[in-house]
C-alpha cells in the first residue's frame, strides 16, 4: 500500500526535458512512526496518570517488572523517530526537492521545532510558564539536529553517514566529563553531553536530558541510511534484515561484555528476570552507544517485516506516522487536562492544573492519588482511538493542500 509516485523533470545536455518517475512515499516508514506514536502516548499517560508518579520506572530497587517494561517499550520513541526524521529528509531530496531547498527546509523547521520546545511544548506540559528555568525535551534535540543536518547536506553522503556513526558509537568516550573538564561554557556542555541544569547567567537556568550529542549523530545516520529505502524491495528488505539483527545482536554481545557503551554496567539480581531488566536498564540520558543499539536495530527489524503491502488495519497506523506533530500537538494537552479533570473529579483539585508531573511534591497530595497500572492502559487506548479521528482529517488536509506552512506542522 504504497502511496503512488509523481514526476520529476529534469533536463539533459542537448537541452532536452526528461521526466522520471519520483520514488513512492513508503508506508512502512509512515507505519513505524506511526507505532512509536502510539507507543509515545503510552509514556506520557503514565507520566500524568500512574499512581507511581514519584517512582522512577527504571530503578530496579523500587520499580516493578510491569512498570519496568511498560517504561522500557517507550525508549523505542525518540530513536527511532530521529533516525527516521533523517531519513525522510534524504528521501525528500529524491522527490524533486534541491539540496539547497532541503537544506533552507531543514534549518527553518529544526529553528521551529526548537522555538516550539521551550515555549509551546513547556505550556501543554507544565501548565506555566517560569521565566527563570527553561527545560528543553525531545523537540530540542530533533530541532537542532535538523539544524546540524542543514549544513551536512552539503557533504558526501559517505562523509555524512560515517560522522552520524562515529558520533553514536565514540561519544561515550566523553561520559564523565564534567563542565569545568571542557573549555566551554556550562551550559553549553549541558546542552551537548551533561544532562540537567546549569546557570546561563545569574537567576537563569536551562536544563535538558536530550543533550545534542548524539542524536545529532543518529540524525546523520538516518540520513545515510536513507539510501537503502531506494533499493528494490526485495533487496532493500534483505538489507534491513540483516542491518536490524547485526544491530540487535551487536547489543546484546557488546552489552554482555558489560566494558563500553553505557555508564550504568548491568549486573546480577536476585532472580533472572530481574537480571534480565538490569541488563536491559541502558541509559537514555545522554542516549547511549548501547541505548540506541538497544533500540535502533529492533526498529530497522520491524521496518523490514512491514516492508511490504498492508493491508486496511494498518491505515490508522499510518495515518498517525503521517502527522506526528499534529498527533503531538493534541495529545499532550488531552493528557494533561484528564488528569487535572480527574484530579478534580476524585479530590476536588489538582496539584496538575499549574504545573507539571516533575513539579509536583510528594507532600502536596493525597495518599491515594494516580490510577493503576491497567488503568493506564485502560486511558491509553481510549486516547489512541479518540486520536485517529483529528489526524485521520489532518492528514487528509495534507494530501489535498500544498501549502507550505503545512510541511512544518
Amino acid at each position: 500500500m504504497n502511496s503512488k509516485g509523481s514526476m520529476a523533470v529534469g533536463v539533459t545536455d542537448s537541452g532536452v526535458i526528461l521526466e522520471k518517475p519520483r520514488p513512492a512515499r513508503l508506508d512502512s516508514i509512515d507505519f513505524l512512526r506511526g507505532l512509536v506514536m502510539i507507543l509515545m502516548a503510552l509514556d506520557h499517560v503514565r507520566d500524568f496518570f500512574s499512581d507511581r508518579l514519584f517512582l522512577d520506572a527504571t530503578d530496579l530497587t523500587t520499580t516493578t517488572p510491569a512498570n519496568f517494561l511498560t517504561r522500557w517499550v517507550t525508549h523505542f520513541c525518540a530513536p527511532t523517530f530521529i533516525f527516521l526524521a533523517g531519513t525522510a529528509a534524504f528521501l525528500s531530496s529524491t522527490r524533486g526537492k534541491s539540496k539547497p531547498a532541503l537544506s533552507w527546509f531543514l534549518l527553518t523547521r529544526g529553528l521551529w521545532l526548537a522555538f516550539f520546545e521551550i515555549v509551546v511544548n513547556r505550556m501543554m506540559w507544565m501548565f506555566n510558564y517560569d521565566l527563570h528555568h527553561h527545560g528543553a525535551g525531545v523537540f530540542w534535540a530533533i530541532g537542532w539536529s535538523m539544524v546540524a543536518l542543514s549544513f551536512l547536506v552539503y557533504l558526501p553522503m559517505l562523509v555524512v553517514t560515517v560522522f552520524g556513526i562515529a558520533m553514536i558509537v565514540l561519544h561515550n568516550l566523553l561520559d564523565g566529563l564534567k563542565p569545568a573538564d571542557v573549555p566551554l561554557p556550562g551550559w553549553l556542555w549541558t546542552i551537548l553531553h551533561n544532562p540537567g541544569d546549569a546557570t546561563v547567567v545569574p537567576g537563569y537556568t536551562f536544563g535538558t536530558g536530550y543533550c545534542l550529542i548524539p542524536w545529532v549523530g543518529v540524525m546523520a545516520a538516518g540520513y545515510g541510511f536513507g539510501t537503502l529505502m531506494l533499493l528494490d524491495r526485495v533487496t532493500r528488505r534483505r538489507w534491513l534484515f540483516q542491518l536490524g539483527m547485526a544491530l540487535t545482536l551487536g547489543f546484546i554481545i557488546l552489552r554482555a561484555v558489560n566494558v563500553y557503551g553505557d555508564p550504568r554496567p548491568w549486573s546480577e539480581q536476585s532472580s533472572p528476570l530481574w537480571t534480565l531488566l538490569s541488563f536491559l536498564n541502558c541509559t537514555k540520558y545522554p542516549a547511549s552507544f548501547l541505548y540506541l543499539l538497544m533500540t535502533l536495530g529492533p526498529a530497522i527489524l520491524t521496518l523490514a517485516v512491514f516492508d511490504r503491502p498492508l493491508g486496511p488495519l494498518a491505515g490508522p497506523i499510518i495515518t498517525f506516522g503521517r502527522v506526528p506533530l499534529f498527533y503531538y500537538l493534541i495529545h499532550i494537552p488531552l493528557i494533561h487536562g484528564g488528569a487535572v479533570l480527574l484530579d478534580n473529579m476524585r479530590f476536588g483539585w489538582s496539584p496538575l492544573a499549574t504545573s507539571g508531573p516533575w513539579e509536583v511534591k510528594p507532600s502536596e497530595i493525597p495518599g491515594s492519588y494516580g490510577v493503576s497500572l491497567p488503568t493506564v492502559y485502560l486511558i491509553w487506548i481510549g486516547l489512541v482511538i479518540f486520536l485517529y479521528f483529528p489526524c485521520h482529517w489532518y492528514a487528509a488536509v495534507k494530501q489535498r493542500r500544498r501549502d507550505v506552512w503545512l510541511s512544518y506542522l
